[in-house]
Formats: structure tokens, sequence, C-alpha cells
């Protein structure tokens, strides 16, 4: 078998660089990067998206939805569990948030809690997926990728869209781009690593892997002139040339050793059972100051059919001061009013579980809360029922969380399409509707 990376050695010790230049010089030169910055629609409020997906489906009973139906309701029904957590009214809008996020608390003004979300299905896959890309039952770009599509990138050193321990369930499908271009696709990043796959190249100098590519380009664009249009040619040139130049960006991007302590200790960076999503939110953070249009962190491990209040305790001791840290960090540097946070799971839980101890699954209604980014702080919107669990007021469905989000980023959810197979499509499908009144 040809040794593909011996072949390209060869070639590269065989043309001079004056040669690589004639080629480069000869290729098509209209080619422009797909990541390359393009206008919103309108004047946007956020410039970047943080999404803080919490995989298993947390329950909005202990964390952000104060249900007093609920605990009346449960008093004479034995079939419904009440919260096992108190609420607190916090900052001075005095929206109420659970005593398990008491860091949290203190940036209540900043959130919008969104009390009526709706999905469609009640199967974590499924639901992970569709929350991630408006459709469970066909392979669609991610809400990241169609975002990178519309905008392009901040830094040309850096991919538009990372995704940072992304969530097992769903898989690359999460992040990908589907029948959008491949440049579009977030990329991942493990911290347990510590480093991005493959950002180096230990047999071959800058230099050398410089000329290397500019031969390899120049054919990929000669081709691409004689093709007119194809986007997969346009993907590989893209990742050819973003994987270059992220060998000298990334490492800086993701080393925190330089952050002061304080800045750590903020994160929960000094403490294990925070350190983990600590550290996340900090990748996050520097990530989005270094231009990055859409970063995901994930946390997960929130399906909680049984043990409950144990359960729940120690996930949200793991997220709480972090995510607290996020948004005091982010608006000491004046970022959190062009920063859109985004926190929820792909659905909710029930009123009732097994036991009393427990919560089943509930895609009828359930809680996220956004911050920052355009959108009014210290606010509650929407309700579910306390017996139900059903949403009952001002109901947001997911495409209308997508339509809102792409809205806060100066994009018309119905303009934002790509024509494949015949017809556009868009991340919405034919559905979605911006949910102006939770905006600033």
């Amino acid at each position: 078998m040809v040794n593909r990376r011996n072949v390209l050695k060869s070639l590269s010790a065989g043309f001079g660089y004056t040669a690589f230049a004639g080629l480069a010089a000869h290729a098509a030169t209209a080619y422009k990067s797909p990541l390359s910055p393009k206008a919103p629609h309108f004047a946007p409020k956020a410039k970047r998206v943080i999404y803080l997906f919490m995989q298993g489906a947390p329950s909005q009973y202990e964390t952000f939805d104060h249900s007093p139906e609920l605990i009346a309701a449960a008093e004479k029904n034995t079939g419904l569990t009440a919260p096992v957590a108190k609420f607190t009214q916090s900052g001075q809008s005095g929206i109420h948030i659970s005593e398990l996020f008491p860091n949290l608390q203190k940036h209540a003004d900043d959130l919008c809690i969104v009390n009526s979300m709706t999905a469609d299905s009640p199967a974590h896959p499924q639901a992970t997926i569709q929350m991630h890309t408006g459709s469970f039952t066909f392979v669609r770009p991610s809400i990241g990728a169609w975002l990178v599509y519309g905008l392009g990138t901040e830094n040309q050193d850096l991919p538009g869209f990372i995704t940072i321990n992304p969530a097992a369930l769903g898989g690359a499908q999460n992040y990908g781009s589907a029948f959008l271009p491949a440049a579009f696709q977030g990329t991942p990043y493990q911290t347990r690593t510590g480093k991005l796959p493959n950002i180096s190249n230990p047999e071959l100098s800058g230099d050398t892997q410089r000329k290397q590519i500019d031969l390899i380009q120049s054919l990929n664009k000669d081709y691409l002139g004689k093709a007119t249009v194809d986007p997969e040619i346009e993907g590989v040139i893209e990742s050819y040339e973003l994987a270059f130049r992220m060998q000298s960006a990334v490492p800086g991007v993701i080393d925190v050793k330089g952050e002061s302590e304080a800045t750590k200790s903020m994160y929960g960076l000094d403490n294990a059972a925070t350190r983990g999503f600590g550290t996340q939110c900090l990748l996050a953070r520097r990530m989005a100051e270094a231009g990055v249009r859409f970063i995901e962190i994930s946390h997960g491990n929130w399906d909680h059919h049984n043990n409950l209040k144990q359960r729940i305790t120690q996930l949200t001791g793991e997220i709480d001061k972090p995510i607290a840290g996020l948004i005091a960090d982010l608006k000491q540097r004046d970022m959190l009013k062009d920063t859109l946070l985004v926190w929820g799971g792909e659905f909710g839980r029930t009123t009732n579980g097994q036991n009393g101890d427990g919560r089943n699954h509930n895609n009828r209604g359930f809680s996220y809360w956004l911050a920052g980014g355009g959108v009014k702080g210290g606010m509650r919107y929407g309700a579910t029922d306390g017996v139900s669990g059903s949403a009952v007021a001002n109901k947001v469905h997911l495409h209308d969380l997508h339509a809102t989000i792409l809205h806060l980023m100066g994009l018309d959810h119905t303009k934002l399409t790509y024509r494949y197979g015949g017809r556009d499509f868009r991340l919405t499908d034919v559905h979605g509707v911006v949910q102006k009144d939770i905006l600033a």
C-alpha cells in the first residue's frame, strides 16, 4: 500500500518553493473561505453563544420551576412527588431559584427562566438529537453548524464551533453539519486528554507543512475552479488551512495555566467536585474571548429515576459555582451583554416517579434559562401545571427556542436556508416563533 504521507514528503522535497507558488498562482484565485465573517440579517444582540447542555434531563422542580401547586397537591396525593429542595426569592427581581444553586442565586437578575419548554420526544437519544438539530427523524445540521454557516467566524485561526466533552447520546449528530458543507461542523474537544487530536505533526516542520499544503491546495483549488461549486472540496480546502493555523492558535487558548489563582478559584478549579465542569466553563470563556462563535459544554448523569435528593444535590453542587463564575467573569470583562448563555437538557421530569424518590421523563413541560446576549434578566416566563407537569402558559417549543437564539445572533430563522435535495431547509423546518417577550 502506498504511504500517502511519504508520497507527500517526497513531493515536498522534489518541488521547490517557487514551484509551489507557481502552482498556487495557477489555481482558482476566486476561492473564499466559507468561514469568512458574514453580515447578519439585522443588527445582532449577541456575538456568540455558550450552550450549557445537561445530558439526562434535569428535574425542573428541584432547579428552576418553583411550583407551590405541586407542593400542595403532593400533600393530598401520594402519587405525586413534592420537590426535595426549597426555593428562595433571589435578587432584586425576587425570582425563585432552588436552594441547590446558592452561587447562581446571586446572578438571579441576569437570568431569564423559561418554565414552559416543550419537545416532541420523551426518549433521551431522540430528544437530545432534536434539541441540537431540530429533528430526530432525519439527519440535520446542528444549531452550531447553522450559526457558523450564517455568520462565519470571528477568528480564522480557530473553529467557529467547538463542543467540549460532547454528550454521548446522539454522538456526532449533535455537532455535525449534515448536508451543510463540512467546514461548518463542530470540533470536539475532550478535557481529559487536554488537547485536540492530531493538532501537531511531529514529522514535519511548520515550513515544510506549509509547502506541502500549498501543493495540495493548489490542486484542490484548480479542481474547484473547474467544478464551480463543490461543498466537499471546499470543506477539504478549509479543513487543511484551518488545521494548519490551529497548530499555533489552539494551545494558547486551551492552556489555563496563565489564569490567576483568583479566577481559577472563582470557577471552582481548586475543588475536586467542581474542577471538571469549572474547567469547561473557563475554557468556554477563553474560547468566546478568542472569537469562537458557538461553544457547547456538557454535564451528564441527570437521569434521576431514583435517589433524587442525593443525586441532584451532588450534580447541582458540581455546576453551581462554575456557572456563577462564568457569569461573573463575563460581566467583569464586559462580555455578558453580547454573549448568550443557554442552559438546559433534552427535556424535563414528571411530577411523580418511582417510590416517591425519583422522576420520570417529561417532554410536555420543562425549564431552560437564558442569560446575557439581549434577553431580559430577572424574569420567569411561562408555567407548568402542578399536577400534570405540562406547560400551560406561554408554551415555548424547542423550535421557538432555536428561532430566538438565531434572532439574538442577528439571523432570521426563516431566511437562514440551504438548498439540498431540491428544496430549501432551515433549522426550524416550517416551525418556530421568536419569543419577543423575553427579549431585552
